[in-house]
């Protein structure tokens, strides 16, 4: 039995509880939140008969759990991982990893010396479409690929932190496609070109729109169009896709449609297999399912910190004006 305690009693909690709620291998011990009366809400919604606390260090001391859900904001995500693997627990954490890059990198080494798991999410691989897409291009049907692009256009008033953050589309949503283009892929990022800016009608006090050229391995382009305050026809969570290879062209909408035409001209559907789970339900699983096994998910934070310098380097190129190497 896997006894958990989560870390941060925000909205993004839910989806991690349903989770574990659904295993048979896992109790929630306790709920850790600054402020009790979010703890409390939630413990009252899922009829959870556990301990609440203000602090994760007086959790770890009094609770036998190995596990802990760090669902607390990237900006709190270094302090809690660090102290977690220190005191010997395993952790499955929100991305993103953290909202400075020498934090990510030390919660890496942290992991490394502490011989426990961190695992950390990304939903947005555990779709069956994102799937079926790979699966299609690494056939090999259309030859090498020379160009990715991904265009992703939301209408987003989430209030709170995003709201005041400096770079919200690039430091909060970004990873997800960035991490998608790895995956669909098959490649990592060797450099990057970023502009970063905000139009007059943004709601964000940061620069809420990007465009991003990555040079990935193998000489290959990944381009990044994204837009967190679009003003109409909006692109689905996972983005729009268009993969350009050698023999012919693959498409993905972000939702249904899947398709590819190759030299002979005609268009064609790429089938899709149906996955028993999708999302956070399906990465979490994955996660209990290596810590089981003893290995590694696709979500381990060694290949994770991949597509997070990804995001850091990014930034780096927005601000500094050139590109930067990965």
């Amino acid at each position: 039995m896997h006894k958990v305690i989560i870390a941060g009693c925000g909205g993004v909690c839910h989806a991690w509880i349903r989770a574990a709620l659904n295993r048979r291998d896992c109790e929630i011990a306790a709920l850790v939140d600054p402020f009790e009366s979010n703890a409390l809400a939630v413990k009252e919604k899922y009829g959870l008969l556990c301990r609440v606390y203000p602090a994760l260090a007086p959790a770890l001391d009094k609770e036998d759990a190995m596990l802990v859900f760090d669902t607390t904001p990237p900006r709190m995500h270094h302090g809690v991982v660090t102290e977690a693997l220190a005191a010997g627990r395993h952790v499955f954490g929100e991305k993103p990893m953290s909202d400075l890059p020498e934090d990510a990198e030390n919660m890496v080494s942290c992991a490394d010396k502490s011989g426990k798991e961190y695992f950390v999410m990304q939903n947005y691989r555990y779709n069956a479409q994102i799937a079926a897409f790979r699966d299609f291009i690494a056939s090999g049907l259309l030859g090498d690929i020379w160009r990715c692009s991904a265009r992703f256009s939301k209408c987003v008033h989430f209030g709170g932190f995003r709201d005041e953050m400096a770079s919200p589309l690039i430091t909060d949503m970004a990873i997800h496609t960035f991490d998608a283009a790895r995956f669909i892929t098959g490649t990592a990022a060797r450099s990057v070109l970023c502009r970063e800016f905000n139009p007059p009608w943004s709601w964000y006090k940061g620069d809420a729109c990007a465009v991003c050229d990555f040079e990935m391995a193998g000489g290959m382009t990944f381009i990044y169009n994204g837009s967190w305050c679009a003003k109409g026809l909006e692109t689905p969570w996972n983005s729009e896709w268009r993969v350009d290879c050698g023999k012919g062209c693959a498409y993905w909408d972000g939702a249904d449609v899947l398709q590819y035409q190759d030299e002979k001209g005609g268009v064609n559907d790429i089938p899709v297999v149906p996955m028993q789970n999708e999302g956070h339900a399906a990465c979490i699983n994955e996660m209990f399912d290596a810590l089981n096994s003893g290995a590694r998910p696709q979500t381990d934070c060694r290949d994770n910190i991949k597509s997070v310098r990804m995001v850091f380097k990014a930034l780096e190129s927005s601000r500094a004006s050139c590109k930067i190497t990965v």
